[in-house]
């Protein structure tokens, strides 16, 4: 009989824990997800940061909380006015004179959840819209209360309602209120228990493997406790750092990469006290290895000190080629173009000296003929003169003149004439 209630008691118990488990598995929010592949025998970084999940023991830490009351008033001031504020750590603050001694927060809300406010002595200027405004800075939570106040002389007039969007209290002139403002959640009330609820772990899931079948690799708290799971090399393959919580990088490492390391990791981020629960997932996919260059061989040194000389290194020329063809056509192009303009130039000289060869050569009949016959006509006219000359010396030695006058006057009739060569040729051209 106790053997079956201690096992059913363990059935329980175990069905109760691994229920947790998948509910705290199940609760996170993916919020990212990676495909990541590297080759084997390389190392690979899971990047998993997150700035809220970092905590600190500094001494601001219970100021983060806080809590403050304002005041709307309505027409004709339209003014906001803040009536009160208290830190986790700290005493609370009234801001105008005349609240003090009458407007007060309990010293315990931060123990108990009670923000109330309590105002004595209602008085007609402190009718108006009260919110209450609770602030987290550390877990990035701000939730606010809002409460309209009105005063009233008569008793029958007091009354509590709400108005389909907030609180509307009608209180007697000079009596007491208290506005209420409740939050019992751990957050605002438990500052101490904090590292506590903070937990960071590293699930792998083989293929074909559901999710909530997922082997767990590492759990890590901010108390500073890590557990490893699984073999011993397996563990000492995976590592995470041990500021992690003051850096918030819980990225894990893998070395030595093999095929078996392949699947789906993922990186659960729980912080209980501030109500985050996320996942960020990532696809490992292992290929094949990089092969390893291999090292030149190096010659032994021979036993003669004095010829024993370094050998260079051998150099080597990167040349990177682009990808796209026209890469190359491009230049290509500039200079068939420029030698195409080159060739045009060329021949364009040649024709124009060819052609004023030609010009030079060229025969015109009119200008030869002009030559000719000025040619002929002067060689004529000089042939004409000079027998003409010839014959008045023969005339001269045969006459026997009587006398001077006669002589004058042959002399006169036998002088050559003087021809105008230029108007000759002008009249051989008509």
């Amino acid at each position: 009989m106790r053997t079956s209630t201690l096992a059913v008691f363990v059935q329980a118990f175990l069905a109760i824990l691994v229920s947790g488990q998948s509910d705290s598995s199940s609760s996170s929010v993916v919020v990212a997800g990676y495909n990541v592949s590297a080759p084997a025998g390389s190392r690979v970084v899971l990047q998993c940061v997150s700035g809220r999940m970092v905590w600190t023991r500094d001494r601001l830490r219970d100021r983060q909380r806080v809590v403050h009351w304002d005041l709307y008033r309505p027409s004709p001031d339209y003014a906001m006015e803040r009536m009160a504020d208290m830190f986790s750590a700290g005493d609370q603050r009234i801001y105008n004179s005349y609240n003090r001694g009458r407007v007060s927060l309990s010293q315990s809300a931060f123990r108990d959840g009670n923000f109330s406010l309590v105002i004595r002595d209602v008085a007609m200027t402190d009718r108006g819209l009260y919110s209450c405004n609770l602030h987290h800075h550390y877990c990035h939570l701000y939730e606010t209360l809002r409460i309209q106040l009105n005063v009233t002389k008569s008793r029958r007039k007091e009354q509590r309602f709400w108005d389909g969007q907030k609180a509307v209290y009608v209180v007697l002139l000079g009596s007491t209120v208290v506005l209420p403002c409740v939050n019992r959640r751990s957050v605002w009330t438990e500052g101490s228990s904090e590292e506590e609820q903070q937990v960071v772990h590293w699930d792998r899931q083989p293929p074909g493997v559901r999710h909530d079948r997922a082997d767990r690799l590492v759990d890590l708290y901010a108390s500073g406790e890590q557990r490893s799971y699984g073999p011993l090399f397996l563990q000492k393959k995976m590592n995470i750092s041990s500021q992690a919580f003051s850096q918030g990088d819980f990225s894990l490492s893998i070395s030595d990469l093999q095929s078996a390391d392949q699947g789906v990791y993922s990186c659960h981020l729980h912080h209980h006290y501030c109500g985050l629960h996320e996942r960020r997932e990532f696809q490992l996919t292992v290929g094949a290895a990089q092969p390893q260059p291999s090292m030149p061989s190096r010659a032994l040194p021979s036993e003669d000190k004095d010829t024993t000389k370094a050998e260079d290194p051998q150099r080597v020329i990167n040349v990177i080629l682009p990808d796209q063809r026209h890469h190359f056509l491009l230049p290509l192009g500039y200079v068939l173009t420029t030698l195409l303009l080159l060739a045009f130039t060329v021949l364009i000289i040649i024709l124009l000296t060819c052609r004023r060869r030609t010009r030079g050569m060229e025969y015109n009949p009119q200008t030869s003929m002009r030559s000719n016959r000025s040619h002929m006509g002067s060689e004529d006219f000089e042939m004409d003169v000079s027998e003409d000359t010839k014959r008045c010396n023969q005339e001269e030695k045969r006459l026997d003149y009587k006398n001077n006058l006669l002589k004058e006057k042959v002399q006169i009739n036998t002088l050559p004439k003087v021809i105008d060569l230029d108007k000759e040729m002008e009249k051989f051209s008509k």
